[in-house]
């Protein structure tokens, strides 16, 4: 057996010594490089991410701008409109109420502003379909929203200095609506609510009259209050006249069959109930055939006429009937649309040639209305809530 020296042990073990600290130098140099760039990747990836997040809210606030912006312009053009204002001063109207709405929604800390041309009228159909070539009929806004160059600027982001992009450029459009397709009603969804409807049937011929101004102005509606005069908008007579032959018009069943007196009071003051739409036994709605049977009461008595007074001034909605079999209580009438009025006077004593409840065709907003989406059923003076359809 060979034997080594103790000062050859000795220098081997040096030797190795040496070597396992070089190695150990090397790896921890290695270790320090690839620790630093996982440090910085990490950070630019951080930059990333916070930078898409920002992007990603700032899309959201100006969804959400746009969609406000655009539901408020919307209700100024229907008030406009029902004013009878200029289609210059409707736009204009719009358009400040998109900007003060937009205002209060900011994008990324900051408020934005429409310009002009971002600002489209139009009418917005059940079918989605959409048009700007007639004013007369215009019943949507449309608007397109931007953090651009030249429109309000790009959305700058907080890392530009490492990811290489300083800022984003967003834009989103909503587009709200109100329809004049109205189809039925949904029942009230609590006991609470009511839909503002009168249980009293206008035939279609007497309707059309007053809409194509063939009947009289006798009565001027102005500032709340309703007094003698012309005011441009033709009325009718809600109080049936003749003697009970199809063609007359009176209460209606929108409830219970055979309506007392007490039930027409209630539904003339507050409204149909939820529990009215449950005895009612059917959908408020037509039919394939477009129309909607509903049963006749004997007609307007004295018995209703102080809550009919209360109103006056006040709009509500009303059936429109095409044809009525029967008469009194076995009367049926065929309801083809429904519209909305004003009450401008009431007198249900004295001589009958007398008696008469006068009303005016009046935009009316109905709440809980189904929308026709084949677009076959139209009504004049009744249209939904605003809403965001695009």
């Amino acid at each position: 057996m060979k034997y080594l020296s103790p000062t050859v042990v000795r220098g081997h073990q040096q030797k190795s010594h040496l070597r396992s600290r070089h190695v150990g130098r090397k790896r921890r140099g290695a270790a320090a490089i690839l620790g630093l760039f996982l440090t910085i990747s990490l950070i630019i990836l951080t930059a990333v991410a916070l930078d898409f997040g920002r992007i990603n809210v700032g899309q959201t606030e100006m969804k959400r701008s746009a969609d406000a912006a655009a539901m408020a312009a919307c209700w100024e053009m229907h008030d406009n409109r029902v004013a009878s204002e200029s289609t210059t001063v409707i736009h204009s109207a719009a358009a400040q109420a998109a900007n003060e709405f937009a205002s209060y929604n900011s994008i990324g800390e900051q408020a934005p502003i429409f310009n002009s041309s971002d600002i489209v009228l139009g009418t917005y159909g059940a079918d989605q379909s959409w048009s700007t070539g007639d004013p007369s009929s215009y019943n949507a806004v449309r608007l397109t929203l931007r953090r651009q160059s030249g429109a309000n600027g790009e959305l700058p982001l907080f890392f530009g200095a490492l990811t290489g992009r300083g800022s984003q450029s967003l834009s989103t459009t909503s587009t709200a609506a109100m329809f004049n397709t109205i189809v039925g009603f949904y029942e009230p969804p609590t006991s609470e609510e009511t839909l503002g409807m009168l249980p009293i049937a206008l035939d279609e011929p007497s309707w059309l009259a007053a809409i194509a101004d063939a009947t009289e102005d006798k009565y001027e509606f102005s500032n709340g209050t309703v007094s003698s005069g012309s005011d441009g908008i033709f009325e009718t007579n809600l109080y049936p006249k003749g003697g009970g032959s199809p063609g007359n018009r009176g209460t209606v069943d929108i409830g219970a069959a055979n309506n007392s007196t007490a039930d027409l009071s209630r539904q003339v003051l507050y409204g149909i109930s939820q529990q009215d739409f449950v005895d009612l036994g059917k959908p408020l709605e037509f039919d394939s055939n477009g129309e909607l049977l509903l049963n006749g009461d004997t007609g307007i008595s004295a018995g209703i006429k102080d809550e009919l007074a209360t109103l006056i001034g006040k709009t509500r909605m009303i059936p429109i009937f095409r044809s009525v079999a029967n008469n009194g209580n076995n009367a049926m009438y065929t309801i083809v649309r429904f519209e909305g009025v004003r009450i401008l006077d009431v007198k249900l004593t004295g001589k009958k040639s007398l008696k008469r409840v006068i009303v005016q065709p009046a935009t009316v907003v109905a709440r809980g209305a189904k929308i026709d989406t084949t677009g076959t059923h139209y009504s004049t003076h009744l249209v939904t809530p605003v809403m965001l359809v695009e």
